[in-house]
């Protein structure tokens, strides 16, 4: 695979666009065009990236340099005018020593509820954790309906964007213009939202309230941290 396609397959997969991937990776827009078409326009030769090049894009598609460098067809220019980013040089460790995963600031969308639907929020902050968790938004928790799934008050939940999940998985659900998190159990035109606190009853949506400008499911969660105090 070339850059451009690692970074095409991304964008298609999550339904983004060339200028976020430019905003996440510092690069401009016209570069990630070109990286696509991998064809440089005043040369006509595909682009040779840099390591630096490949390590802003691993970042911007929340993977890290090595995994995108294992991608790349072996027969791929690469300018090494410049050293590679230290995370991609093996360092052994002691046998009773465990490596800290590679951190980012993943920014919060908004809020969701645990417990009644929420107006969902933007929020101003940011996050600290791990860079691979393969999620594409984080959203903070309000409520206690989740608590016997250890999702509590203040937590972030990192969501997964896709429109489908299985039964009985956790999942972001919008209802008009209010956002929840609930296990989701879909039976035929009927859609049961159940919470994880015997003393928050379930939201049941059928029939016209299913249709997609009043209901939709936003992604899966795949992860959540909690605040230690």
């Amino acid at each position: 695979m070339t850059l451009g396609d690692i970074i095409k397959e991304y964008r298609t997969s999550h339904g983004l666009s060339q200028d976020i991937i430019a905003e996440r990776s510092g690069l401009s827009k016209a570069y990630i065009s070109i990286l696509e078409r991998n064809r440089n326009p005043k040369t006509g030769e595909p682009p040779i990236a840099t390591p630096k090049t490949i390590n802003a894009i691993a970042l911007a598609i929340n993977s890290d340099f090595d995994t995108i460098f294992s991608k790349l067809d072996s027969n791929l220019k690469i300018s090494i005018g410049e050293q590679l980013p230290q995370a991609s040089i093996p360092r052994p460790l002691p046998p009773n020593i465990t490596a800290l995963p590679t951190m980012k600031e993943w920014p919060v969308l908004g809020a969701t509820a645990c417990g009644k639907p929420l107006h969902r929020e933007l929020l101003e902050e940011t996050v600290m954790a791990p860079a691979d968790i393969k999620a594409d938004v984080v959203f903070r928790c309000v409520g206690h309906s989740m608590i016997n799934a250890r999702i509590f008050d203040g937590d972030a939940v990192f969501i997964h964007i896709q429109p489908e999940v299985e039964n009985g998985q956790i999942a972001v659900v919008r209802i008009g213009d209010e956002y929840t998190l609930k296990r989701v159990y879909v039976y035929g035109d009927c859609v049961e939202l159940r919470a994880e606190n015997p003393t928050v009853r379930t939201i049941t949506v059928r029939g016209a309230e299913l249709d997609p400008d009043n209901f939709e499911i936003v992604g899966l969660a795949v992860a959540f941290f909690s605040t230690v105090f």
